[in-house]
C-alpha cells in the first residue's frame, strides 16, 4: 500500500503536473528513445509522430494521480493497458526503464519545484502502479501459453488468401506455418502483426480479428491508410501490406490480447446486443455477430454500418448473408457521401448521419448492450446520443484503433 505521506504528495502536485502533462510526457519518450533505443521497437511511430501517445499518456498519469488514494477505479484501464503491453511483449524488466525517464522528464520539466520529497513520492506512487501491471500481464503470458493451441511472443503465420472487401480494405487469412492448433480468442480481440519493413524494421501494428473463433485461420481486414505527409508513419505498415504481402507470404503474429469483447453466450441471455460500427470500426463487431449468430441463430442483434459510399462499404455482402441466420438481426447502412446510384440500387437505408432519433426509434436502447466503435467523430456523436437517451454506461462498450482519447466533446454529426 501507498503511504499516507505519498498519497498526500502526489494529490497536491496533480495540478501542476497536470497542467504540464503532455510537455512532460513528450519529453519522457524522447528521453527513452534517447537512452534505451530498444524500447523504441514496442511502440507504433504513426502514434508518437501524431502526438496521439504523448496525449494517452498524459490522460493516463493525471488519471491515475488524481485517484492516487482510490485506485480501484482505474482497473477497468489497468485491463485496457496490460492487455495492449502483452500485444507487444512488454516485460517486467521493462518498468525500471520507463520509471527512470518518467522521474527524469518530471524533473526536466519541473525543475526546482521537483524537490526530492516529492520525486521520492512520485517514485514510490510509480512503482505501486507498476506492480500492478507486472502481476496483471504475468496472469495474461500465462494464459496465453497455456491456451490450447496457445503462445507467447511472436509465431509464424502464413498468408493464405488476400480478399478484397472494398476499394480500401483487404482481408488476410492466416494459418499458422506450424500447423498445429489456434488458440480460443474473445470476439472483439486484436492480434499483433510484426512487419519487417525496409524503413522501419520493428514495425509492431494491433488488427482486430474480423472472423469468429472456432475456424481454421485467423483473419484480419485492413484499411489502406493514406500517408499523412511524405515523410510520416501513418499508413506506411497498411500500405505494405496490401501491396507487397501476397499469399505464401510468412508474418509474425502475436497471441490474441483485448478487453472490447463480447461473450456469446451472455449475449444470447435475452438482452438485445446493438454493435455500430464506422468505417473500418466494423472488424471486432462484425467478429461478435459471427459469434452470436453462430451461438445461438435467435439472439436479438441490431448491426449498424455507417460508411462514406459503396465503394468503401465492407462486408455489405457477407453481413447481409449473416443476417439472412437469423431471423432477429436488423441490419442498417447509413452513407454521408453516397455516389450516383447507391441510393437507386438500395446499397444504404439511409443518408446522414447516426442521430439519438435514429437510435431511439431503431434499437430497443432501454435496455440493449451497446458495442460501437470507428473514427473518433463517429465515436464522440455515438456516446453523445446515448448519454443523450440516459444509456447507463455499464451498458456500453466502445474501443479505439490506437491509443485512447476523450469522448466527452458531443459534435453535431458523423465524419
Amino acid at each position: 500500500m501507498l503511504s499516507d505521506k505519498t498519497i498526500q504528495i502526489v494529490k497536491a502536485i496533480t495540478p501542476l503536473v497536470a497542467a504540464n502533462a503532455e510537455t512532460i510526457t513528450r519529453r519522457f519518450y524522447t528521453r527513452m528513445f534517447e537512452g534505451n533505443p530498444e524500447v523504441k521497437a514496442f511502440f507504433n511511430q504513426a502514434h508518437q509522430h501524431s502526438g496521439g501517445q504523448q496525449k494517452a499518456l498524459a490522460g493516463a498519469i493525471c488519471a491515475y494521480f488524481s485517484h492516487i488514494d482510490n485506485p480501484a477505479v482505474l482497473m477497468p484501464a489497468v485491463e485496457l493497458i496490460a492487455q495492449k503491453h502483452c500485444s507487444l511483449g512488454i516485460k517486467a524488466e521493462h518498468y525500471p526503464i520507463v520509471g527512470e525517464h518518467l522521474l527524469g522528464a518530471i524533473k526536466d520539466v519541473m525543475g526546482d519545484a521537483a524537490t526530492d520529497e516529492i520525486i521520492d513520492a512520485v517514485a514510490e506512487a510509480y512503482q505501486f502502479l507498476a506492480d500492478i501491471f507486472i502481476g496483471r500481464e504475468g496472469a495474461i503470458y500465462e494464459e496465453q501459453q497455456s491456451a490450447p493451441g496457445g503462445w507467447n511472443g511472436y509465431r509464424s503465420f502464413v498468408v493464405d488468401r488476400k480478399v478484397p472487401e472494398s476499394d480500401e480494405v483487404m482481408s488476410f487469412y492466416l494459418r499458422p506455418e506450424d500447423q498445429g492448433p489456434l488458440p480460443p480468442f474473445r470476439p472483439g480481440q486484436y492480434i499483433t502483426v510484426h512487419i519487417e519493413h525496409p524503413t522501419t524494421p520493428t514495425s509492431p501494428r494491433n488488427y482486430s480479428l474480423s472472423e469468429r473463433p472456432g475456424v481454421e485461420h485467423f483473419r484480419i481486414s485492413v484499411k489502406r491508410e493514406q500517408a499523412l505527409s511524405p515523410d510520416a508513419p501513418h499508413g506506411l505498415i497498411s500500405n505494405h501490406l496490401h501491396d507487397e504481402i501476397q499469399p505464401g507470404h510468412v508474418v509474425k503474429v502475436g497471441p490474441p490480447c483485448g478487453e472490447f469483447t463480447i461473450h456469446p453466450e451472455t449475449a444470447t441471455s435475452g438482452r438485445p446486443v446493438v454493435l455500430l460500427a464506422g468505417g473500418i470500426g466494423v472488424t471486432p463487431l462484425l467478429s461478435m455477430a459471427k459469434s452470436i449468430v453462430h451461438a445461438n441463430p435467435e439472439a436479438s442483434i441490431y448491426f449498424l454500418q455507417a460508411a462514406r459510399n459503396s465503394r468503401v462499404h465492407a462486408f455489405a455482402d457477407e453481413i447481409g448473408n449473416l443476417a439472412s441466420l437469423s431471423p432477429n438481426m436488423h441490419t442498417r447502412v447509413l452513407y454521408d457521401a453516397p455516389l450516383e446510384g447507391d441510393l437507386q440500387s438500395k446499397k444504404c437505408d439511409g443518408v446522414g448521419f447516426i442521430t439519438t432519433e435514429l437510435l431511439r426509434e431503431w434499437t430497443p436502447y432501454e435496455d440493449a448492450d451497446f458495442y460501437f466503435c470507428g473514427p473518433k467523430p463517429f465515436m464522440q456523436a455515438v456516446h453523445a446520443c446515448l448519454q443523450e437517451l440516459g444509456v447507463d454506461e455499464t451498458r456500453v462498450r466502445y474501443e479505439f484503433f490506437g491509443p485512447k482519447e476523450e469522448l466527452q466533446q458531443p459534435i453535431a454529426k458523423v465524419g
